[in-house]
């Protein structure tokens, strides 16, 4: 039996690809036109003291109005939103973790920020996850499960939200949002990944952390290797990739993934503090130091572009009705205001000055991620995405006063955090 094969005319090929074309011309214009203006964003922050991601969430939703307005026809672009988060929580970690000095000076300061990145973390989930359990009528574990989202600050903002400020507020800003991104990661994957919360699930949990440990030191010193050997002119991009690569392989065994970015960073931003060691000077730290300068800046300019993406694409899927959703709007309002009272009362407690830190905690990258990742068996109905929408918006905006009401002559005024 003959198989006749119907090939489509020259004029009618010719017609799809020129439709297809024309597709995606608007595309790349969208695109780029995205890119520029989440670019003036970033630059007018500085001085209007907007952070960005309010504009970008704006922007997202305008653009989501336009289109619905227009009639054109968008494929689904949920499932992009958690590789667009993941990625961007890679780079926006390593970046910070790139600028942060570590010495034997620095260890009581790190201490102190572990502390404040941890304990409001502990006790602002521990609460929340009481009334979850209350009003959800569900057990204390899985209100405990969709609380932590809510505790997380996002350092996705928080890092160049606080661009503008002093260098040690700075610094406290950006080591404990990369802090409370990793204790919240952590203590989540712990809570949802084990049923049972006892002796044997604490000792593995405790394997974890040492197996993450050794493979952050194996792939740190190996990285670092092939960054002083490599003399193609192609260097940075496969070195950040295999980056990500380590982070995918070890969150997709369950590791605290996140550890390995802050120690890559700070082994490579801090390798002076290391050159008297043997073995590290087999990896020539004087030379490397150059490449490590730009690493940091591509490792910026690529968690701009990500950043960006991210958080357009997360206004232009919200929906005006998850954002003024009266049902969860009281939920909205006592979650921030008592994110705010717990940070409010540890600063005091760790004798720091409150005003403009209080302020900046926000939720926003790391809180869509653990929501996304919550097991649908352990979904509670009160804990939706307008809850989540609405704590975001409301801690960003929050955020936006602080940072408006930081006069710019205190930006040398910094608090001693070393104390």
């Amino acid at each position: 039996m003959l198989v006749t094969i119907r090939r489509r005319p020259v004029a009618e090929r010719a017609y799809v690809l020129d439709a297809n074309f024309c597709m995606t011309i608007p595309l790349i214009i969208a695109v780029c036109v995205l890119l520029i203006v989440a670019y003036i964003a970033e630059l007018s922050s500085a001085r209007t003291k907007i952070p960005s991601v309010i504009i970008l969430l704006i922007f997202g939703w305008i653009l989501k109005q336009l289109v619905e307005f227009l009639g054109i026809s968008v494929p689904d672009l949920v499932p992009i939103l958690p590789v667009f988060g993941t990625i961007g929580l890679i780079l926006i970690v390593l970046e910070g973790s790139l600028e942060l000095e570590l010495n034997k000076s620095k260890l009581p300061f790190v201490g102190k920020i572990s502390l404040m990145a941890f304990m409001p973390l502990l006790l602002v989930s521990a609460c929340l996850a009481q009334a979850f359990a209350f009003y959800g009528n569900s057990t204390y574990k899985t209100g405990l499960a969709n609380a932590i989202p809510f505790a997380v600050i996002s350092s996705a903002i928080a890092i160049p939200s606080a661009l503008n400020l002093g260098p040690e507020k700075r610094a406290f800003i950006t080591y404990e949002s990369s802090l409370s991104d990793i204790f919240g990661v952590i203590f989540f994957n712990f809570i949802t990944l084990n049923d049972d919360i006892g002796t044997r699930s604490i000792a593995y949990f405790l394997f974890e952390v040492i197996a993450i440990l050794l493979i952050s030191f194996v792939s740190t010193i190996g990285l670092a290797f092939l960054l002083g050997k490599i003399r193609h002119h192609v260097k940075f991009i496969p070195i950040i990739v295999m980056v990500i690569l380590v982070y995918a392989i070890s969150k997709y065994f369950h590791l605290p993934a996140l550890i390995f970015i802050l120690l890559f960073g700070l082994f490579l931003g801090n390798m002076d503090e290391f050159k008297s060691n043997k073995f590290i000077q087999q990896i020539k730290p004087d030379m490397l130091k150059k490449e490590v300068h730009k690493l940091r800046e591509l490792t910026i300019e690529m968690a701009f572009l990500i950043r960006a993406l991210f958080f357009v694409l997360f206004g232009y899927l919200i929906q005006t009705t998850e954002l003024l959703n009266t049902a969860t709007m009281v939920w909205a309002m006592a979650i921030t205001i008592g994110i705010f009272s717990v940070r409010y009362v540890f600063l005091k407690l760790f004798q720091q000055p409150a005003l403009p830190l209080v302020m900046i905690a926000p939720r926003g990258l790391i809180t869509i991620l653990l929501f996304l990742n919550i097991p649908l068996a352990q979904k509670l109905p009160v804990a939706n995405k307008s809850l989540i929408i609405q704590v975001i918006v409301m801690t960003a905006l929050i955020m936006m006063v602080g940072l408006m009401t930081n006069k710019s002559g205190e930006k040398s005024k910094s608090p001693d955090f070393t104390a």
